[in-house]
């Protein structure tokens, strides 16, 4: 079992290095056809050290950022190749590809970055927080009442720029000795000004009512076992196909049924059930949803249903009727001190029950959800707590008001240490190391 184990390893180290070397000369051939950035042009920086595989965590800034960029030209700094090479392919703004610590450096000196954006708690955010004279700045890369969202390390960045009162409320149970006022700035979820934006829906506005189903994958672990496609999925999507009313949007996470076999043969029955539907009848214009583009399905759905997961809070930034599938899994763990505590929870009914009778019941309260005014308003109370006045454009303001800030703070400090020497802040720890053969992380993930 012990040399079973071994070699599994070994052939999955082998295909990692060649996915890395393999991405290492994609990248340079890129880099060799870009020309270089405009020294002294960028004025905030986008820090992002992981690979591909979490761009999902920058991918939901694009909009604002490049939103942003008109008045503060924006970079994104890359540590790892995978998530280099696709950011050169996708990413609306620039992109600097900075793997070794002197590449680092040689950026910073060359731009005029006063603030540095992080999206993520990667280790390797302290290799560039250790230079001062600029704001770090946490963005995070969604809300949520996980114990992601109350970690200590918020304290390690010069400002935090949070959602609203639900978030200060969640940090103020744990940040000791933390200055609020000065250091978490409350912005909204300027994402949400960007769902829409103008785009052609792949649907025809007909009268049908849509339904965003978008449920998360099975979990590694009992107490995170919160994906609904098996326990409520299947029959969930057949009522709905059956009603001939609605329209579904299935998205599921692009994780669904890599551990159990059971989920991943439930996913594959919706997208058949899907393709069937679209057959028997064209005009339903019903979508299996896997791009990578997410904004859309949360602001044109006219009730969606999700698992407990940040898909949670994304939609309900939209404003709209939201419900929530409740675990089956006794074991799954459910934080009721926020959102949970009041949302509108969508049961899969008994085992025992025939399969078309546990449809009818989802079928029958998600129309009740869908038009209960009484359950609007009380979305609206926790809209309000999460991400305070979502009125388009708003939270966009908000968030260029608290950039603005940070800017106005920048020049002020920089007046009060005009004088002040300059300073060798070269990293010669990690120049040694990478001297020394340090690898990277993730290159091509």
């Amino acid at each position: 079992m012990g040399l079973r184990t071994d070699a599994r390893r070994a052939v999955k180290l082998a295909r990692s290095i060649l996915r890395n070397r393999r991405a290492q000369r994609d990248l340079q051939a890129r880099l060799a056809m870009q020309a270089p950035l405009e020294p002294h042009r960028f004025k905030i920086g986008v820090y992002f050290a992981d690979g591909k595989v979490n761009l999902y965590q920058l991918r939901q800034w694009y909009k604002p950022l490049a939103e942003l960029a008109e008045t503060y030209p924006v970079v994104i700094l890359s540590r790892a190749s995978g998530a280099a090479l696709a950011l050169l392919d996708e990413s609306p703004l620039p992109v600097a590809y900075v793997r070794r610590v002197a590449d680092l450096e040689r950026v910073i000196h060359e731009q005029d970055l006063h603030i540095v954006f992080y999206v993520n708690q990667n280790a390797k955010n302290f290799q560039m927080m250790r230079y001062g004279r600029r704001w770090h700045v946490f963005i995070n890369h969604g809300e949520s009442d996980k114990m992601y969202m109350t970690t200590n390390q918020f304290k390690a960045y010069d400002y935090a720029l949070i959602a609203g009162d639900a978030a200060r409320a969640r940090l103020d149970k744990v940040l000791w000795d933390y200055d609020f006022d000065k250091r978490a700035i409350p912005i909204g979820r300027p994402q949400a000004d960007h769902y829409l934006d103008g785009r052609e829906l792949p649907y025809p506005a007909d009268g049908r009512e849509v339904v965003l189903y978008a449920p998360t994958w099975e979990g590694d672990r009992a107490a995170a076992a919160y994906g609904s496609i098996a326990s409520h999925g299947v029959d969930l999507v057949n009522a709905l196909l059956a009603s001939g009313r609605h329209r579904v949007i299935y998205r599921p996470h692009p994780r669904s049924g890599v551990v159990g076999d059971a989920y991943a043969a439930a996913n594959r029955a919706i997208i058949a059930a899907l393709e069937a539907a679209n057959v028997a009848d064209p005009a339903a214009h019903h979508i299996f949803d896997d791009g990578p583009d997410l904004g859309w399905q949360l602001a044109a759905a006219d009730v969606a249903i999700v698992d407990i997961s940040a898909m949670v809070y994304d939609r309900l930034a939209a404003g709209k009727p939201l419900l929530i599938t409740k675990p089956v899994a006794r074991e799954a763990q459910i934080d009721t001190g926020g959102y949970l505590q009041a949302c509108e929870w969508l049961e899969a009914g008994p085992d025992a029950s025939p399969a078309a009778d546990r449809g009818a019941a989802m079928l029958a309260r998600v129309d009740e959800v869908a038009h209960d005014a009484e359950a609007l308003s009380r979305l609206q109370y926790w809209v309000t707590r999460y991400f305070g006045d979502t009125t388009p454009g708003v939270t966009t303001a908000r968030f260029h008001a608290a950039v603005d800030h940070l800017m106005a703070e920048w020049e002020r400090f920089a007046a009060l240490h005009a004088g002040d020497p300059d300073l060798d802040d070269h990293d010669t720890e990690g120049e040694r190391a990478e001297q020394a053969g340090e690898p990277e992380e993730d290159l091509a993930g």
